[in-house]
Parts: structure tokens; sequence; C-alpha cells
């Protein structure tokens, strides 16, 4: 039963029943439409007929023939009514046995057919043809002529001709005439055709829409199920992935360009992109514990020998690796949270303000002095607090690797604010000047915590730096070293966008 309804919900069930329901949707509709202009077209017809037959009597009748005088016919092709003025029978087809439709039902006419009585006071018998004036005689013994009156209407009805009934469409005309009066003539035509044809081709709509219907939910389904067969292999690639944990195995894609080829080489990307994303997770941990066991270690070991040896503590080797920790700590909580994407800070920093603080506090402190050229009013939109860890870390790798002198600028170019720090050292190769902004990533060989850092400096300082929209590259200096240049959006152009 659950693989039924996994049968059912599935993409290939769905897009068949949907294709089977509009193609049976267009399908009945168009049935309906030739339908309905197939029975159109036979009653037309059959109007037609009806029309012509009962015009016919009218035309004869209006030339002044006599009653007694119509050929009416057996009424098998044609069953003919002629009704007076008051709605009685005055003629008929002679096989007619029964009629519905007209409004009169009689099959037999029940009058005399002779001719009305001449007017009162012309002295003359009643019903006496040798009565009738003279100019109402014709020559052939026909009745003075009569007017066909225009126009026809129609109706349905039935009819009994030899002992069958069958379907008819009647047409009713009028004609005047002197001898009768107004006529009412029903003629009918046979619906046989358009019945037959009607219910043939609804037969034949009925066997052939589930056929046809058939058809297309089966071609659906296959062509459904070719075309989703790669999706498929992609779904068991990614599950058994997800299963092993192998982040280095890929789905297969298609040449066919098409949507699902597509959607292959963007899952092999997301998939390079999760691999390298864990891979530098993994290394990034390892590089993390390295660092710290270092210090860890040396903090252990002063501490273990001043407890057994209380005059041997070197408490400013334990103080300076305390402080190592600290920062190492500091650093990697930072990245934890560059890395997340937490909410960034927009408030306007006075970036000239800020180089001139943190240049003053290391004017104590530093042996190397630090040569500043500060522009005024230079603002820019973001955290104070990481801006100047971005500076702080620039000054901190010049300091490391200058000889006799680091130069600071910072100017305003255009609607950007660009933060120089070039320091007399050996500068950076060529071939590492992305490398260095990598995390753990140090040139130097020396890993002692006096000399160097946790290499992570120039790569909170480079995310920093894009998180802040700006850039942060590295190039040779006017002294011969290294040039750090970080490039920042301005005030002035961060509320212009």
């Amino acid at each position: 039963m659950t693989g039924l309804f996994r049968l059912v919900g599935s993409v290939r069930a769905r897009a068949a029943l949907g294709a089977t329901l509009v193609v049976a949707v267009a399908l009945i509709a168009a049935g309906a439409a030739v339908l309905g202009s197939l029975r159109s077209s036979l009653t037309s017809q059959a109007d037609s007929s009806a029309q012509s037959a009962a015009r016919e009597v009218a035309v004869n009748l209006g030339l002044g023939h006599r009653l007694e005088q119509l050929e009416l016919g057996d009424g098998s092709e044609h069953p003919i009514q002629v009704v007076d003025a008051d709605g009685r029978l005055r003629a008929a087809s002679e096989a007619l046995q029964r009629i519905t439709g007209t409004g009169v039902t009689a099959v037999r006419a029940d009058l005399p057919k002779t001719t009305p009585s001449p007017a009162p006071g012309d002295g003359k018998g009643e019903g006496r043809e040798e009565d009738e004036p003279e100019e109402d005689k014709a020559e052939n013994g026909t009745a003075a002529p009569g007017r066909v009156r225009d126009g026809h209407s129609f109706v349905t009805g039935t009819a009994t001709v030899l002992g069958r009934t069958s379907g008819y469409r009647f047409a009713t005309a009028q004609v005047d005439t002197k001898a009768y009066g107004t006529l009412t003539i029903h003629a009918g035509a046979l619906r046989d055709a358009e019945q037959r044809a009607v219910s043939t081709a609804t037969a034949v709509m009925l066997v052939g829409l589930p056929v046809l219907l058939l058809v297309v939910g089966g071609v659906t389904w296959l062509v459904t199920r070719r075309a989703l067969r790669p999706v498929e292999s992609i779904r068991a690639e990614m599950a058994a992935i997800t299963a092993s944990e192998d982040l280095s195995r890929r789905v297969p894609e298609s040449r066919s360009g098409d949507e699902v080829a597509r959607l292959a080489w963007t899952t092999n990307e997301t998939l390079a992109a999760l691999e390298a994303s864990v891979g530098r997770q993994r290394q990034f941990v390892a590089d993390a514990s390295h660092e710290l066991r270092s210090p860890i270690a040396s903090l252990r070991t002063q501490l273990e020998v001043g407890s057994a040896h209380p005059g041997l503590l070197d408490l400013d080797g334990a103080v300076a690796d305390t402080v190592r920790l600290q920062r190492l700590a500091t650093d990697l909580l930072l990245l934890a949270r560059l890395d997340a994407g937490g909410p960034s800070t927009d408030r306007r920093v006075e970036l000239d303000s800020l180089v001139r603080e943190e240049l003053r506090q290391r004017a104590a402190r530093d042996t190397i002095a630090v040569h500043a050229t500060v522009e005024e009013g230079v603002d820019v939109v973001g955290s104070g607090g990481q801006l100047a860890r971005v500076l702080a870390n620039l000054v901190d790798n010049a300091q490391r690797h200058a000889r006799t002198r680091i130069d600071v600028t910072l100017a305003r170019e255009a609607t950007t604010a660009v933060l120089r720090v070039a320091d007399d050292g050996d500068g950076v190769p060529d071939t590492q000047r992305e490398r260095i902004f990598e995390r753990f990533v140090r040139l130097d060989d020396a890993r002692s915590r006096d000399d160097g850092g946790a290499g992570l400096g120039l790569a909170i300082a480079r995310d920093v730096a894009e998180r802040h929209g700006g850039t942060l590259t590295v190039c040779t200096s006017a002294l011969g070293g290294a040039l750090f240049e970080l490039r920042l959006p301005g005030l002035r152009a961060v509320q212009g966008s």
C-alpha cells in the first residue's frame, strides 16, 4: 500500500495524470463542438427539405389549385398537413397515421372539399358550384390565385407513416387563398440521418476517447520516466554520499545541456564547495589545536615546575603564555563570528580618529617608530571595533618584519577611504601574496611565541575588509618592504547607494 501511494505521488504519475486530464478536457470539448456542429448542419438540411416541401404545396394553393387536386403523396418522405384558419385539417398525406409537434393531431380531413358559400343576398343557393361568380371560375377548373406569405417556422415532432414512427423536423408555411381563406401547411423531413450520424459519432467518441487517453497517459509516463531517469541517478548518488559521508564523490552529469544536466552540474559545484568548506574546517581545527597545544603545554610545564619548586617558577613566561592563549582565543572567536555571518554594525566610524588613537597607544611601547600621515574627515560605515582590529593586525605585522621604519597613510580618494601600511622589511614574494591571507599561514620559519603570531591576523583583516565591502591587498612599498592597502567605501558612497 505504501508503494502504491508513493507511486501515485511520484512526479511521473502526476505528469501522466495531468496530461491525461488536459487531453480529456480538450477532447470532450472538441467532441461536444463537433457533435453540435454536426447536429446543427443536419438539422439545417432537414429544415431546408421540409421548407421546400411546405412551400411547394403553398405555391400550388396560391396558384389556385383546389385541395382535392393536391398531390401530397403517402407521407413516407414528407408527411404533410393542410390546416385552415380555424385549425381544421383540410388535407393530409394518405399514409399518415399519427403526428405530433404541429399542434394538429388529426390525420384525416373531416370537412367536404367544397368552395365556400357565396355572400348573402345574392339570391343563389348554398354550396352549389353553378352559383359561383363567373370571375371566380378558371377555364381549367381551378380556383382564383392567392398569395404565399413570406417566412417559415420550424418545430420538432414525430409522425407515424405506414406503421413506422420516426422523428421529423416540420416546416410551417402559410398561403392566403380566395377559395379557402388562409391555409397553413405543415411539411416534415426525416431526422433519421441526423440521429444516425450523431449516434455513430457519439459511439466512436465513447470508444476512442478512453483508448486515446490510455495512449496519452502511457506515452507521458514513459517520456517522463525517461526524462527523470538522470534525476533518480542524482538522488541515488546523493543518498550514497550522505550514507558514506564521502564528499569527494560526484553525481553523474549528462551532456544534453538541459535542466537536468544543469542540476547535476550545480549539485557537483555544491558538493565541491561543501568539500572545500569541510576541508577548511578540519584544517582550521587542526591548526587551532596545534597553536593552542604549545602555549598550553608550556604553561602546564611552568606551573608543574613552580608547584614542585616554587623558586624556579617563570612567572613572566607563564603570563606571556596566558596572554598568547587569550589572544588566540579572541582571534578564533572573531573568525567564528565572521564565518557565521552575524548582523554587522552599520555605524559611522571616524577612521582618522581611530588611526590616531591606535598609533598613540603604540608610541610608548613599540621600538620601531611609526610615521603617520592622516587626512581629516575620513569616515566610513561599519564596526569600529573590527576596523580597529584590522589596523592593529596590519601594524603588528609591519612591526614583526620592519627593520627601521613603518609608514601609515590614511587618505580619501573620491568616495573611497584608503589606508596604507608600509615597512622597510624583506617584503612578500609575488607567489605568496594571496597565501598570506589564509588562516594559520606564516611565511617565516620561526614559531616562537615572541617572534611570530598564530597566522590569523592577516586572515582576520581580509575577512573584516570584505565584510565591510572593501578590499585588502599587498604589494611592494617604496621603502622596499611590504605595502598593505585597505580600501573601504566612504560614508558618502554608502549613503549614496
